[in-house]
C-alpha cells in the first residue's frame, strides 16, 4: 500500500513537471507586425527585402567560415561547456533546410527549434529572432532559397555531459527565454521603434554586449553595458557619457556602426568588424539614424570592469609621427612596436594608410586588461568595408607569449596612458580562443 502511495505521488509529481515543461514552453502565436524599414521599403520585392533583413541580421558571419561557402554553416563558437558548430542554411535539401517547410523555418528562428523537434542552442539567438513578424522571416528564407545550394554536411557539437542533451533546452528556455513578437511603442517615435527592432529583433545586439548569468542566460537589468565574447571585449554601448557611448556625437556613431572607424573613438575588431563588414555598413543612412536614436534610449549603465577613455595621454601626445616622446625605443614593448607596428599607427596615435589605424581614443587601448589589444595583435585585424580593405597582420607565430604581453602593456601605457595589466599566460589562454 506504501509503495502504490509514493509511486502514485511519483506520477503526480511527473504529470505536475511535464505539464509546467510545457506551459513553460508555451509559443507566441501572434505573427507580429514589424516597423517599416527604410532599406527595405513597402515597394521593395520579397528577394530585395529579404536581402536587407539577412543582411542586418549578420547571417553571414555565424554561418559562413572564412574562405567557405555563403551560409554553409561550419563556424565553431567556443564556450565554457565546449564547441558548437553553425549550421548549413542553404537550400540544399539533403544537408541544408531546402526540404524544411515555411512553418519549420519558422518555429526554428522564432522558437528555437529545428525541424526535427529537437532544440537549437542559443548560441543561434532564436532569444532575439523570436520578436521578428512573420513576414521578415519569411522573407529571409525567400532570399536564402534564392542563392545557390551548398552540399556541406553539418559538424557535430563537442559538447560533454550534461550540455549535449538537447532536451534539457526545454528547462533553460523556462527560465531564460520570452516567446514574443516585437510590438511598437507609439509614444516613442517611429525613428526609436525602427531603431529597436533593428537593435534588439534583427541585430541582436545585446547577445553579444549584455552581460550572462551563471545560466548563460542575459542579465536583462544591465542590457547593453559590455560582456566578453570568444576572448574579445563588446564594450558597453549604454548611453551611459564615462563608461558607455553617451559622449559620442550622432555622427560618430554612425561613422563607427557603418565604416567600422570613428574619428577619435576608435576602430571596429573582431566580432564587431565582422558585424561592420557583413552587417552594419549595409544599413540604410536614415536605419542608421533610427538605430543610434534607439541607443540614445538605452539606461546608463557602469557595467563591469568600466573602461575610461584618455583621449589624451601624456605620452601619446608628446610624440610625434615617428618618434615617440623619449626619443628612441627602449623597452621590449616599445622595440616591438617599433619594428612591428609604428610604421601604419604612429605614435601619436593618428595613423596612416587608413583611417581605422588610428589608436588615439580608442576603448581598446584605454583598456588595462588589453584584451582586445592581444587579441588584434595574435589574430590581426582583416574587413573590407566599401572598396577598402582593411588589413593588420597576425603576430601569434612570430612573437612569443611574454612579448605579445610587453607589446599589448606598452601600447595600453603609451597610448592610453595606463598602466598595461596582461601577462604572458593570460597570451597563452588567449591564443586558445
Amino acid at each position: 500500500m506504501k509503495r502504490r502511495i509514493i509511486l502514485a505521488g511519483a506520477g503526480v509529481l511527473g504529470l505536475i513537471a511535464v505539464a509546467g515543461y510545457v506551459l513553460l514552453n508555451r509559443v507566441d502565436p501572434a505573427e507580429g507586425v514589424a516597423p517599416m524599414l527604410a532599406g527595405a521599403p513597402a515597394g521593395a520585392s520579397v528577394l530585395e527585402r529579404g536581402k536587407y533583413l539577412t543582411e542586418m541580421a549578420d547571417c553571414t558571419a555565424c554561418h559562413t567560415t572564412p574562405g567557405g561557402k555563403p551560409f554553409a554553416g561550419g563556424v565553431a563558437f567556443v564556450l565554457p561547456f565546449g564547441t558548437i558548430y553553425s549550421s548549413n542554411i542553404t537550400a540544399d535539401r539533403d544537408t541544408g533546410i531546402g526540404s524544411w517547410t515555411d512553418e519549420a523555418f519558422l518555429r526554428a528562428v522564432r522558437d528555437g527549434i529545428r525541424d526535427d523537434g529537437a532544440h537549437l542552442y542559443p548560441a543561434f539567438p532564436y532569444t532575439a529572432y523570436t520578436a521578428l513578424s512573420r513576414a521578415d522571416v519569411l522573407a529571409i528564407r525567400a532570399y536564402l532559397a534564392s542563392l545557390p545550394t551548398v552540399r556541406q554536411p553539418n559538424r557535430e557539437n563537442n559538447l560533454g555531459f550534461p550540455f549535449n542533451q538537447r532536451w534539457a533546452m526545454g528547462f533553460w528556455n523556462a527560465a531564460f527565454f520570452a516567446n514574443r513578437r516585437f510590438v511598437a511603442d507609439p509614444a516613442r517615435g517611429e525613428a526609436v521603434n525602427r531603431g529597436e527592432y533593428l537593435g534588439t529583433a534583427l541585430g541582436h545586439c545585446a547577445e553579444c554586449h549584455t552581460p550572462r548569468n551563471l545560466g548563460f542566460g542575459l542579465r536583462h537589468g544591465d542590457e547593453l553595458a559590455g560582456e566578453t565574447v570568444q576572448g574579445w571585449r563588446a564594450w558597453n554601448i549604454t548611453s551611459d557619457a564615462s563608461h558607455g557611448v553617451g559622449g559620442w556625437s550622432d555622427a560618430e556613431l554612425v561613422d563607427y556602426l557603418t565604416t567600422g572607424h570613428a574619428a577619435g573613438r576608435g576602430s571596429a575588431m573582431g566580432p564587431m568588424g565582422e558585424a561592420v563588414e557583413h552587417s552594419l555598413q549595409h544599413l540604410h543612412p536614415e536605419d542608421a539614424k533610427a538605430l543610434v536614436a534607439w541607443l540614445r534610449t538605452v539606461p546608463a549603465r557602469k557595467g563591469g570592469s568600466p573602461v575610461t577613455v584618455d583621449s589624451a595621454a601624456a605620452p601619446m601626445v608628446a610624440s610625434t609621427d615617428l618618434l615617440p616622446a623619449d626619443g628612441s625605443p627602449q623597452s621590449l614593448g616599445q622595440q616591438l612596436f617599433a619594428g612591428n607596428c609604428a610604421a601604419c599607427h604612429q605614435y601619436n596615435g593618428q595613423g596612416q594608410q587608413v583611417a581605422h589605424a588610428a589608436l588615439k581614443g580608442a576603448t581598446s587601448v584605454n583598456d588595462p586588461s588589453g584584451q582586445n589589444v592581444t587579441q588584434a595583435i595574435l589574430h590581426g585585424v582583416r574587413m573590407r568595408v566599401g572598396e577598402t580593405d582593411i588589413f593588420m597582420p597576425a603576430y601569434a607565430r612570430s612573437l612569443t607569449d611574454s612579448e605579445v604581453a610587453a607589446l599589448a602593456n606598452y601600447v595600453i601605457g603609451h597610448f592610453g596612458g595606463k598602466q598595461g595589466q596582461v601577462t604572458a599566460s593570460d597570451v597563452a589562454r588567449a591564443r586558445t580562443l
